[in-house]
């Protein structure tokens, strides 16, 4: 069965540029008031960075899931993402304040972390899950750098406190991997999966 456009359960404007990027037309399919969204990302304590982005993304495709069978819309693919950075083990999700943002950007700075975002889509019964692992070198930031980064607002809402296509990219020496899944959704392997559930772009 082909399908001329997906429902993506995500809040990120990053997602839906790069969906256009490639041309894949998308509805929206996002929480409802009571339901928490926020919950779904709760960490667990022990849990490896690329068990965590993936079971994440798994609970919010199952959320999307129950969502779009309660609200009577026409059927369609559904599309999910979850992004995480990891330092080691560590996993450093969106900071709550500023004091958190500065403490994470500071233990970024002069050292390479991980990138790590899934992809899951569900068409009918059957459901598909990518992840995309790259790595991000970040050169030493000054203090008075992160300082000024955390006073522009940007790190808030974006896990390891920043975002790629920022002003942050001036400190980033290098990347290896997905730029795309930097930024939250791996175009590449998004296709891929898209292709596998029947939708055209």
């Amino acid at each position: 069965m082909k399908h001329d456009f997906v429902y993506l359960a995500s809040q990120s404007p990053r997602r839906r540029q790069l969906l256009e990027q490639i041309g894949v037309r998308f509805e929206l399919l996002l929480p409802r008031a009571d339901e928490d969204a926020e919950a779904l990302e709760a960490e667990r304590a022990g849990e490896l960075p690329a068990d965590y982005v993936q079971r994440v993304t798994r609970a919010k495709l199952h959320a999307a899931r129950a969502r779009l069978a309660a609200s009577g819309l026409p059927a369609a693919p559904i599309l999910c993402s979850d992004t995480t950075v990891a330092l080691g083990r560590r996993i450093l999700g969106k900071p709550a304040d500023a004091a958190q943002a500065t403490e994470t950007l500071a233990a970024l700075s002069g050292r390479t972390h991980r990138v790590i975002t899934a992809v899951a889509v569900a068409a009918g019964r059957r459901e598909w899950l990518a992840v995309s692992t790259s790595r991000v070198h970040f050169d030493a930031m000054p203090p008075r750098e992160i300082e000024r980064y955390v006073a522009s607002g940007e790190p808030f809402g974006k896990a390891g406190a920043y975002a790629i296509q920022s002003a942050v990219a001036a400190w980033i020496a290098r990347i290896e991997g997905s730029y795309s899944g930097i930024m939250g959704l791996p175009l590449f392997e998004t296709a891929q999966l898209l292709r596998q559930a029947g939708v055209r772009f």
